[in-house]
């Protein structure tokens, strides 16, 4: 039986129960000191647990949520995580995800809503071994390229520079990488480069997503209605989560991390070292430019997101119109 129906069966008990009682003795009052139950909150991770959920991990592990009356539970992702579908049916109250699949999953109908960033620039990029010729956008004319067949950066790519690559779909490995100087792939910039270097090749080098201006966040997706109806939760979950992100980084840690070790023993201290370093070094949750520092940790723009709704229109992998940028985000629920 589900929660809210469970909530419903005892009202309706409890109602009769206190209607009969009226009619017997008076019993002593409940204490009204009692603390009040924390409000469970479930979090479905795009991924398997790694230091790309560092804040997650630190709030937990230092009892931010605890603190702000919150009962939290992270679920780890994969490749068939279903994230969407978890979130928009309940099974979820938040998620994280990047705003690209997100907006076209709120085109589709789905009830979600993005309600805080959790990288400032999605980390997603091409790898390249660091003495490969090809350094520009460009230069990708007529080469070979593993990603994800339904990465919308592929087909901005063909359109504001005008070349064209042959596409083999992302198997997640990095197998075909090492054993091919020439070969370029879609990584996380924060994960699959450890892998690289602990193979033995260079540090490889990186065509960045957000230096063509095709500029997506890394999302936290709020189920609409659960948000709607939790306000004061929801901005509690989020204010604690930008705590454990500001922590992580300018703190120790070794909480998250222990965390994460328990969650995904795959996990070693060399690969969140470096993970959280490459977080830090590229400003991924703080951000660039002058607008960036820990104040703009968790920040979303209306305007990145109208940026962003135009061109996958201008792509027609978005249907013009079909989305504002009022029914894709919302900051009521930021510090």
């Amino acid at each position: 039986m589900n929660t809210r129906r469970l909530v419903l069966v005892f009202s309706a008990l409890a109602a009769s129960f206190f209607t009969l009682a009226g009619c017997g003795p008076k019993t002593a009052p409940a204490d009204s000191t009692a603390a009040p139950k924390p409000t469970k909150i479930v979090v479905q991770l795009d991924w398997v647990a790694e230091p790309e959920h560092g804040g997650f991990f630190q709030a937990q592990a230092k009892g931010f949520f605890k603190e702000a009356g919150l009962e939290v539970e992270l679920i780890p992702g994969g490749p068939n995580a279903f994230v969407m579908p978890k979130l928009a049916t309940g099974q979820a109250d938040f998620a994280q995800a990047d705003s690209t699949n997100t907006l076209l999953a709120i085109a589709q109908s789905l009830p979600v809503v993005q309600v805080a960033a959790v990288f400032q620039n999605d980390p997603s990029v091409l790898m390249l071994h660091a003495d490969n010729p090809v350094s520009r956008f460009e230069d990708l004319d007529g080469k070979t390229l593993m990603a994800r067949p339904e990465w919308a950066f592929l087909p901005y790519l063909r359109k504001k520079y005008g070349i064209d690559f042959n596409l083999i779909p992302q198997n997640f490995s990095v197998a075909n990488f090492m054993a091919d100087k020439n070969f370029i792939q879609q990584g996380f910039y924060i994960a699959e480069p450890y892998h690289i270097v602990k193979g033995g090749a260079k540090m490889p080098k990186f065509l960045y997503a957000w230096d063509s201006g095709f500029d997506a966040y890394t999302v936290l997706v709020a189920n609409r209605a659960w948000v709607a109806a939790h306000p004061d939760a929801a901005r509690a979950f989020i204010k604690a989560y930008i705590r454990g992100w500001t922590d992580y980084i300018d703190g120790d840690p070794t909480p998250a991390h222990e965390l994460l070790k328990k969650a995904n023993p795959n996990n070693t201290d060399e690969f969140m070292a470096f993970s959280r370093k490459m977080i830090i070094d590229e400003k991924l949750v703080t951000g660039r430019g002058p607008g960036g520092g820990p104040a703009n940790i968790g920040r979303i723009s209306r305007e990145r997101f109208l940026t962003q709704i135009g061109q996958l229109e201008e792509l027609a992998i978005l249907p013009k119109g079909k989305l504002t940028v009022d029914q894709v985000m919302t900051t009521d629920y930021l510090p």
